[in-house]
């Protein structure tokens, strides 16, 4: 037996928009746990992907990039990353090391100051900049906050991943690990899958798109097959993509519905690696006026 105490606990990672942190805790986790774009503002959930190790189960909880609001929707996803940072045991700040430091990042180093949690700053990107301005923005990072850890990593290339591991493991609580042996995640399957359609429909499109794309999965079946039949049923995933205006619309059809079919054919591959089975998937797009504006469709969206 080790003489080493079992630590377990939450972590979050905040930042802004397109800071690495989705990438990240894919990195820690080892597998896809949250969708990843280069487009900001993917992230809208607090996900949780779990990390273990023999002396240690950290729960990373990734959260939506902390941003100035335009509409009814980003001050909710605002709202979800301050609930998720009060509530962890140590939260790390991700800073990418291509990106000099703006008043972004100032802004939310000082809306993480009042936080209990340690507060770790993470420099990501570090494998796109030459070694010297990696070191010229790790001062920067220093001086931006009171760091209880600063930690240069690259999810890409793998670097100082298991550094960061440690650093986080250090600051959680003794105790015994909250979720069983293998469990990668606690998503239900249904977000899972929403998320995998939103990152499949993210791809290509022009920058008004993204934020006005919600996805909701209606209905999952089983197909009916003869009882000899020794293959696992075919599963109906019936989905619905909510875009805010019409032309919106056309862009994700694309031409005869050619865009629409590449999505399907993308997020189904996705999809199958998550459920180990064959599915048919069957996606729809509506057009739900401003949507982000809108308190009772926001409800109805799941936000």
């Amino acid at each position: 037996m080790s003489d080493v105490p079992f630590r377990s606990g939450f972590a979050c990672f905040v930042g802004r928009p397109n800071a690495g942190k989705s990438t990240l805790m894919n990195a820690l986790v080892g597998q896809k746990v949250a969708i990843m774009s280069s487009r900001p503002q993917t992230t809208r959930r607090a996900i949780r992907g779990i990390v273990h190790r023999e002396d240690a189960q950290i729960i990373v909880v990734d959260t939506p990039g902390l941003h100035r609001p335009r509409t009814l929707l980003g001050e909710r996803l605002n709202d979800l990353v301050r609930e998720t940072f009060n509530e962890v045991d140590v939260i790390g700040m991700c800073l990418p090391a291509d990106e000099k430091i703006g008043p972004g990042d100032k802004w939310i180093a000082r809306e993480l100051a009042g936080a209990r949690a340690p507060k770790v700053a993470i420099v990501t990107k570090v494998d796109k900049v030459p070694r010297p301005q990696v070191g010229d923005h790790l001062l920067a990072v220093s001086e931006l906050a009171d760091w209880s850890d600063i930690v240069p990593v690259s999810s890409v290339k793998d670097i100082q991943i298991d550094v960061l591991t440690d650093v986080l493991t250090k600051y959680l609580p003794e105790g015994p690990a909250l979720y069983p042996d293998g469990e990668l995640t606690d998503e239900p399957e249904q977000i899972m899958i929403a998320e995998l359609v939103r990152e499949a429909a993210l791809e290509g499109v022009h920058d008004e798109l993204p934020h006005s794309i919600a996805v909701q999965v209606e209905e999952i079946v089983e197909r009916p097959q003869a009882e000899d039949d020794p293959r696992p049923p075919l599963l109906e995933v019936r989905v619905q993509l909510y875009v805010e205006r019409d032309s919106q619309k056309g862009i994700i059809l694309g031409h005869k519905g050619e865009r629409l079919r590449d999505v399907g054919t993308k997020a189904r591959q996705e999809i199958e690696g998550l459920l180990g089975r064959k599915i048919y998937l069957d996606l729809h797009v509506k057009v739900a006026k401003e949507w982000q504006r809108d308190p009772k469709q926001l409800g109805r969206l799941g936000f």
